[in-house]
């Protein structure tokens, strides 16, 4: 069982920065492959960006290519977001997640566990 609570979000006014870190409960961090997601009102959930259990490979959307960058720490059990050049319709709750076995995905349904959401509002 792994919890995940997320934190970093707020409002920002356009072209401005935003680091979205998520913290996870348990001793297993390492073995799980983590992913960002966002949902905007009125739209399906998307995929943001992925990384695998050690840091080394990760995947973007296009849309947050060269603007966003996921990372983690396994010491700490955290893995962050760092969002730049922030576009009025980053505008979205963001969800980090998690799936065991270390590989990433870009599909929603394939992760296990799931935090509470975190807002982020940019501002044109």
């Amino acid at each position: 069982q792994v919890q995940l609570v997320e934190s970093g979000g707020g409002l920002v006014q356009a072209g401005g920065s935003l680091r979205l870190s998520c913290a996870a409960s348990g001793r297993t961090f390492v073995t799980y492959a983590m992913g960002w997601f966002r949902q905007a009102p009125g739209k399906e959930r998307e995929f943001v960006a992925a990384i695998n259990w050690s840091g080394e490979s990760t995947n973007y959307a296009d849309s947050v290519k060269a603007r966003f960058t996921i990372s983690r720490e396994n010491a700490q059990n955290t893995v962050y977001l760092q969002m730049n050049s922030l576009k009025p319709e980053d505008t979205a709750v963001y969800y980090c997640a998690a799936v065991s076995g270390g590989t990433y995905y870009s599909y929603s349904h394939e992760y296990d566990y799931w935090g509470q959401g975190t807002q982020v509002t940019v501002s044109a």
